[in-house]
């Protein structure tokens, strides 16, 4: 038997709803690796007890473009 989650009070159902909808990972990326690449994942992982490698890797990826991003804003001037 599941528990229903209790939402916070004054949180509007609909708007957790669209949130989460717009959260919904849907587009798809395959990246390769060389050996020495895979042999330097697998390392890490085993180093510091990484379970999910998808999750490393978006947030290193991500990571990596958001800082560029901010460092390369556009300016007025």
């Amino acid at each position: 038997m599941t528990r229903k989650r209790k939402l916070p009070s004054g949180v509007d159902p609909e708007y957790l709803e669209k949130q989460k909808k717009a959260l919904l990972r849907k587009n798809r990326y395959v990246l390769y690796f060389n050996d020495s690449e895979m042999a330097a994942v697998d390392e890490y992982c085993s180093r510091f007890k990484v379970h999910a490698k998808a999750s490393l890797f978006r947030e290193a990826i991500m990571s990596k473009v958001l800082s560029e991003l901010e460092e390369n804003h556009p300016t007025l001037f």
